[in-house]
C-alpha cells in the first residue's frame, strides 16, 4: 500500500517556512516521495480554513513513516519550533 503525508498549514513565519520547505524536500527526495499537492487554489467546503495544503505520495506506508522520522525531516521540523499552526498526518493508501 502506498503511503501519504497530508498537511494543512497556516504559515506564521514565512522565513522559517521557506527554510523548512527546502530541508523537508530533501527527506521527500531521499525516500522517493512525489508531491501531488503543494499549495495551489482551494475551496473550503467544510471545517477550518488553512492557507496551504500539501500531499506527498510514497511507494509504501513504511517509506512515508521513514521519511517523517528521518534526520533530514526532523531537522526541517525543528526550524518551525512549537509556534506553528498545522495538521500533519501520515496515511496508508486505500489500494
Amino acid at each position: 500500500m502506498k503511503g501519504y503525508w497530508i498537511a494543512k498549514v497556516n504559515v506564521l513565519h514565512p522565513d522559517k517556512q521557506k527554510m523548512y520547505a527546502e530541508l523537508a524536500s530533501k527527506a521527500v527526495q531521499k525516500y522517493n516521495g512525489k508531491f501531488l499537492v503543494r499549495g495551489g487554489s482551494q475551496v473550503i467546503a467544510e471545517g477550518k480554513e488553512y492557507e496551504r495544503n500539501v500531499v506527498v505520495e510514497y511507494s509504501s506506508f513504511d517509506n512515508a513513516k521513514k521519511a517523517y522520522n528521518s534526520k533530514e525531516y526532523q531537522e526541517a521540523k525543528k526550524l518551525l519550533g512549537e509556534d506553528k499552526d498545522r495538521l500533519f498526518a501520515i496515511v496508508e493508501g486505500y489500494e
